[in-house]
């Protein structure tokens, strides 16, 4: 049976300090910063994709070990095995999903956020009730909000933006600039989709948001559009 420890071994033969260096600057893992105490060996994302295609089939009790690991890499890995579980296996789905929803503190860095929410979290409730989505932003983990917010992309992509509005509405307030970015990020989702909902919301919304939400949100507009967008801030 593939075990978890084997693919711990795995990363840590290839980890090198440069990179884990490297990763620690680039996710804050700086005193006061979001990712204060996350740990990073120093392995890169295409070389945990190659290792997650050897372990997809490792079973998700194994996979429990890998995502609860302390150190960075070996969570990520974890949720790319897990993402491919889901698409591959749709009678797995639903243990996956509550897997994921069971073990969700320790989905906590941004990084882990936007490689599992949408395949996972957005996918699975396609077509079922969302109310966890938004308990998950009014949660005080700021992880759980973005959780919330991205795993809407799922929707967007099917044309299907009531959450993304609803949920992007709620976070406005919200003081972190993850969110904020996040929120930015689906509403110009959207916005590629249907640019008169976006603009619905903008014009509704774009005077009080939180400036860097508005900068993503507007980043693929014409420059004349961003600025008359830009000019109307409080």
């Amino acid at each position: 049976m593939l075990i978890a420890q084997e693919i711990e071994r795995e990363l840590m033969r290839i980890a090198t300090p440069k990179k884990a260096k490297a990763s620690g600057w680039f996710f804050k893992t700086g005193e006061g910063q979001y990712g204060h105490g996350d740990i990073f060996c120093g392995v890169t994302v295409p070389e945990q994709r190659l290792l997650a295609k050897r372990y997809k089939d490792l079973p998700l009790q194994e996979n429990s070990k890998l995502l609860r690991h302390p150190v960075h890499e070996c969570r990520l890995t974890a949720l790319i095995i897990l993402v491919e579980q889901f698409k591959k296996n749709t009678a797995a789905r639903k243990a996956i999903y509550n897997f994921y929803i069971k073990n969700i503190k320790h989905v906590n860095n941004w990084d882990l956020v936007d490689a599992s929410a949408p395949h996972i979290v957005g996918s699975y409730l396609i077509d079922k009730p969302r109310d966890v989505l938004y308990k998950l932003a009014r949660s005080k983990n700021l992880w759980h909000r973005r959780i919330a917010i991205v795993a809407t992309y799922s929707f967007i992509r099917v044309g299907d933006f009531e959450e993304t509005l609803k949920i992007s509405e709620n976070l406005l307030d919200d003081k972190q600039d993850l969110i904020h970015k996040a929120v930015g990020w689906m509403l110009r989702e959207v916005g590629k989709r249907s640019k008169s909902t976006e603009e619905g919301f903008l014009k509704v919304h774009a005077r009080n948001m939180p400036r860097t939400a508005l900068r993503y949100a507007i980043e693929k507009f014409p420059d004349e559009l961003r600025k008359e967008y830009l000019s109307r801030k409080v």
